[in-house]
């Protein structure tokens, strides 16, 4: 076999560049395998170079099933590699392994993946051949008994992978179309309004309390008696509260009503939200 030939061979194998599969060869003598090898060093040295990098782009791909529900998020540093077949068949896989392992991070970088080398060797590899910093971002799996789940994708890129994602979780014992259609309009409500709990006294302390600073701030200044700029103040935070919890957010389909009115509409007895989890790429 002529080293030209050889060449050829081992960017079949590795998917490695022209002149990196060239270089290879002559360190190796002609030795395939030993080639393969020194490759695999170069891509390592290669991708530990572009992990300082910002890596802000990327998707989020969704697996499972209406029991058990998993998103993955995959950051690269450009919307041009977000959208590359390489990139997009090796999220695919991983969505579908982040299912199996419930988004335990650590044990989905040591998975084996269709091709035998672990999730963690499969990015340091990609990242070799793409040439940008590939890392694996927020997982999340929603399990819960005598629950439908439901998920809603924006910006499609490909199949069950985009740059927005949301599951809903919904408590119930109805298997109904009619709770199956709110299932996916809740998920579409929660892409579009962003709720950042369930109930408003979900809502993280230090976010309330960072906006209450800057309520503060706001009146501060305003030349208001005292007991009036608390007045505003609290309806204000009232305000900020009922806006961001979903139960109490105005229903996008129909802003008039909450979404906790849709949901009692539904006279469906034993139906509530159990859980939800939206991720957007660059958010």
């Amino acid at each position: 076999m002529s080293d030209i030939e050889k060449v050829k061979k081992l960017r079949e194998a590795t998917g490695a560049g022209f002149k990196d599969c060239n270089l290879a060869i002559k360190e190796s003598n002609g030795d395939i395998d030993k080639a393969i090898e020194i490759l695999r060093v170069k891509g390592i040295s290669k991708a530990s170079k572009k992990m300082s990098r910002d890596a802000k782009e990327g998707v989020v791909a969704v697996s499972g099933d209406e029991n058990k529900t998993s998103v993955v998020e995959v950051n690269c540093e450009t919307d041009f590699v977000a959208k590359n077949e390489d990139f997009t068949n090796f999220v695919k896989e991983l969505s579908e392994l982040n299912n199996q392992k419930n988004s335990n991070i650590e044990d989905l970088k040591s998975s084996k993946m269709t091709n035998g080398e672990t999730v963690e060797d499969n990015i340091v590899s990609l990242i070799a051949k793409i040439g940008e910093k590939i890392t694996i971002g927020k997982t999340k799996t929603i399990e819960n008994t005598g629950s439908l789940n439901n998920y809603y994708l924006h910006s499609v890129v490909k199949d069950n992978i985009a740059k927005l994602a949301v599951v809903v979780s919904l408590e119930t014992s109805d298997k109904s179309d009619a709770v199956k259609t709110f299932g996916k309009q809740l998920s579409m409500h929660i892409a579009a309004s962003n709720p950042l709990a369930l109930e408003s006294n979900l809502i993280d302390k230090s976010i309330i309390d960072k906006e209450q600073e800057l309520v503060t701030e706001e009146l501060k200044n305003s030349g208001k008696p005292e007991d009036i700029a608390k007045k505003i103040s609290l309806g204000k935070m009232n305000k900020f509260k009922e806006e961001n919890a979903l139960l109490s957010q105005a229903w996008v389909m129909e802003p008039k009503k909450k979404v906790q009115d849709v949901l009692k509409e539904l006279s469906i007895a034993d139906l509530k939200v159990k859980e939800f989890y939206r991720i957007k790429i660059g958010e």
